[in-house]
């Protein structure tokens, strides 16, 4: 009964993934290389900038800047160009205006 209480807390908290972010200068350093795009439509998230970590949790583009590299659960670069971004992103100015709108790179962020 213990053995399956632990696998089950293990894959319970592999499911839960916050959005601590770091930015890097270098593109080797980089998780995910990202993209800004200008229209909402254009973009694969819509992020929305938390204030506190805690308001970062779950993969729906709610994301707080980790001061630094080692309190990030993801380390993002910032492209020139979108044909060398893994991710293209948008920012929001609401809350509930964030989230995905393609689940196909929902993968890199977790």
């Amino acid at each position: 009964m213990r053995n399956i209480l632990f696998l089950i807390s293990i894959w319970s908290s592999t499911l839960i993934s916050a959005q601590e972010i770091f930015a890097v200068d270098y593109a080797s350093q980089a998780d995910v290389k990202v993209f800004v795009v200008d229209y909402a439509s254009r973009a694969d998230l819509k992020v929305f900038k938390v204030d506190y970590s805690g308001q970062a949790s779950g993969n729906e583009g709610l994301w707080y800047f980790a001061e630094y590299s080692g309190q990030a659960d993801k380390t993002i670069f910032y492209v020139d160009y979108e044909s060398q971004a893994d991710l293209k992103i948008f920012f929001v100015d609401y809350k509930g205006q964030a989230g995905w709108n393609s689940n196909s790179k929902k993968h890199l962020l977790y």
